[in-house]
């Protein structure tokens, strides 16, 4: 199989990395954070052999995309309007979207908000959530929590110079903490110690699971060392924001076909109430296809079980006709 092509894809206004592979039906790969479109690489080279044309960006922020300095350049609306016109500058006219950690919310919106473009929506790591009047941040500020792994990502420079301090131990830190190989201990995606930072509770391995390569930990160290983490933390700092402008669509459920992917490990799946709102996955997704949770997998689903996530997204895509 050939590698991915790498172009730089003009959608809207913004210069856009676009890995892209095979020929068929449109699939778009939405990554997460602290991620790139290089986290798909299993999936990417699947379905295109499995007969789909697969297109996985740098979200915006990212990579080698564009990334805006202003913090409300970073909707929930630019980051759907991204993904939009991009199925529009692949010259397609509809695409499955997939998103996986922060990539999850926009998949899940992109097919809300644009029906007629998105045929079928896959959420990985974060479950479907219809729009609501709250957002995080105010529910953990009524809960008394200030110092919250997403509040310490608000003020700008702080988180920054944190994780640009030395990038490749950021990205090896982060991605084996939040694995499925770590031992049990303090969440990282949690509360943090008073003065604490976000790489405190992280793990620096002595030995690299199978699934991560000192390679790939260089590959997306180096992009971040020559961008930056601003344009990826401003996805945390529009809550509010986005709660104020996804009102019209406020307790909408999402109905065409969807499927949720997780690992039993993930520490995504500890936040308050996600247990409770992904047993009830199907009253907001009246199309769901199956909600599968891989037992010892962590958060980052697409890499740690690269197999058995390729098998559910070909069942998925080959089940829509």
């Amino acid at each position: 199989m050939a590698e991915p092509r790498l172009d730089i894809v003009q959608v809207g206004g913004l210069r856009m990395r676009v890995a892209t592979l095979g020929q068929g039906p449109l699939v778009i790969l939405c990554h997460g954070f602290p991620e790139s479109w290089h986290s798909w690489r299993h999936q990417i080279r699947a379905l295109a052999a499995a007969g789909y044309r697969v297109a996985a960006p740098d979200m915006r922020g990212y990579g080698g995309t564009d990334a805006p300095a202003e913090i409300e350049a970073y909707t929930l609306l630019n980051l759907v309007g991204d993904i939009a016109q991009l199925v529009g500058a692949l010259g397609e006219k509809q695409a499955v979207v997939v998103g996986h950690d922060w990539g999850a919310p926009v998949a899940w919106n992109a097919a809300l908000l644009r029906p007629d473009l998105f045929r079928a929506v896959v959420g990985m790591s974060v479950e479907y959530t219809p729009p609501s009047r709250g957002n995080i941040l105010a529910s953990l500020a009524q809960q008394g929590i200030s110092t919250f792994y997403m509040q310490y990502f608000q003020t700008p420079g702080i988180a920054e110079a944190e994780l640009e301090a030395d990038p490749v131990a950021t990205i090896r830190r982060v991605s084996y903490s939040l694995s499925g190989d770590t031992p049990a201990g303090p969440s990282v995606c949690g509360v943090l110690g008073e003065g604490n930072g976000f790489l405190t509770s992280t793990i620096d391995p002595d030995i690299l699971p199978s699934w991560l390569s000192t390679e790939e930990i260089a590959y997306v160290a180096e992009e971040f060392r020559r961008t930056g983490f601003r344009g990826a933390l401003n996805w945390y700092r529009n809550f509010a924001r986005n709660a104020d402008l996804m009102a019209a669509w406020r307790g909408c459920t999402l109905r065409q076909p969807a499927m949720f992917i997780a690992g039993a490990r993930d520490a995504v799946l500890e936040f308050p109430g996600a247990k409770a709102r992904i047993d009830g996955l199907s009253r907001v997704l009246p199309g769901l296809r199956g909600t599968h949770i891989l037992e010892g997998a962590g958060h980052w689903i697409q890499r740690e079980r690269a197999d058995a996530v390729n098998a559910l997204l070909i069942e998925f895509l080959q089940g829509l006709g």
